[in-house]
């Protein structure tokens, strides 16, 4: 394919490697021999494959377009509970109360039947659009009143970090439907596989890093089209490309909309991994975090968001281990540090041929002082 680079080939085929070979370890050599995963780590790695989906989705808006957004925590969290919502479907009455219908948590709450939202999450094919279709619609609603009024920088930031806010607030209430403070959890199976088992776990890790390849490819394919060449140029020299009569809006609300769909898929992939969806995953600080990922790999790179991704999310599992009262102290310092001596990331310090790749088109580059 014409739309990957050396780099990108490179990391395509490490990601073969790892997707082959964490399967293997864990299924094929005995617990206890040398060289086997355990099945923990199965999906510990799985997570890490979801974040760093979930960063290439950032750097895609950020890295290429300039939009420097705050809430894309808030998809990835709405993937989630969309998946969320068919797992729980799925216990049917072999929940506490056993409930063929209402999910334990709505029983507890004396609910007298299923609200509206939570129709059609028994099929499986309606809840996997849903992850994608629900994120996808509210980038689109959002980005259209946002790029029309030309929001940009810091207060397009801030706006989407309230957004995220305000829906973490709402799905801790009760009343809304999903699951309150404690979320939604307990999940059984999936499709009928067991979700305990380790087959079952080796194939959530093999889909989350063939999703991972499908939305790098695709990031790919967008940013070295005619119009990823237009998104870099909106990036860095917004007014000019405007004035030269593109509908900087509609690049935008296109980039912005694919990305939440990217970030919801994540999400949807990372639930049943982790066994869990609470209103927690819509907190700003992990928008802030998946913002750190990006900038400690390389913005604007696609490869260097994954390898932050992966790095950030080992270090979390570490330091919180170890020194649990510090992760945010070492996150907050990680960021300073990256901005002060790898403005280019981790790729930027490794490849020093140039400057960051994807630069403006050379008739819209500012111009030298």
């Amino acid at each position: 394919m014409r739309a990957l680079d050396r780099r990108s080939w490179i990391f395509l085929g490490l990601l073969f490697i790892v997707v082959v070979a964490v399967p293997v370890a864990n299924l094929a050599l005995e617990p206890g021999s040398a060289g086997h995963l355990p099945s923990f780590a199965v999906s510990l790695f799985g997570k890490y494959l979801c974040y760093a989906l979930l960063a290439v989705a950032l750097d895609l808006v950020w890295g290429y377009c300039g939009i420097l957004s705050l809430g894309h925590g808030a998809f990835f969290a709405l993937g989630g509970y969309a998946m969320g919502m068919h797992l729980m479907r799925e216990i049917g009455p072999r929940g506490v109360y056993g409930d063929p219908v209402l999910p334990d948590f709505m029983v507890f709450l004396n609910w007298d039947a299923l609200p509206w939202f939570w129709y059609g999450f028994d099929m499986f094919w309606f809840a996997l659009a849903m992850t994608m279709i629900v994120p996808g619609l509210l980038a689109f609603v959002f980005g259209w009143l946002a790029f029309r009024s030309r929001v940009t920088g810091v207060y397009l930031s801030i706006i989407t970090q309230a957004l995220t806010y305000a829906l973490m607030l709402a799905f801790f209430r009760n009343e809304m439907g999903f699951g309150g403070n404690n979320g939604l959890t307990d999940f059984k199976d999936v499709l009928g596989f067991d979700l305990q088992s380790d087959a079952t776990r080796a194939g959530l890790f093999v889909l989350s890093g063939l999703a991972l390849a499908a939305g790098f490819i695709l990031c790919r394919v967008i940013v070295t089209s005619k119009a990823g060449k237009v998104l870099v140029a909106v990036r860095d020299a917004e007014s000019r490309t405007r004035f030269l009569g593109y509908r900087v809006e509609s690049y935008k609300l296109f980039v912005f909309t694919v990305s939440a769909m990217l970030a919801g898929l994540a999400g949807a992939l990372y639930t049943p991994q982790v066994g869990i969806i609470n209103p927690s995953e819509f907190s700003p600080a992990n928008s802030i975090e998946i913002v750190i990922m990006v900038a400690l790999g390389g913005r604007g790179t696609l490869v260097g968001a994954a390898l932050g991704a992966i790095v950030v999310g080992a270090a979390n599992t570490l330091l919180t281990g170890w020194f649990p009262d510090f992760w945010l102290f070492v996150l907050g310092g990680l960021f300073v540090a990256v901005t002060l001596f790898m403005p280019r990331g981790i790729l930027g310090v490794l490849d020093r041929r140039g400057p960051m790749r994807g630069g403006a088109p050379v008739g819209l580059r500012r111009k030298e002082a």
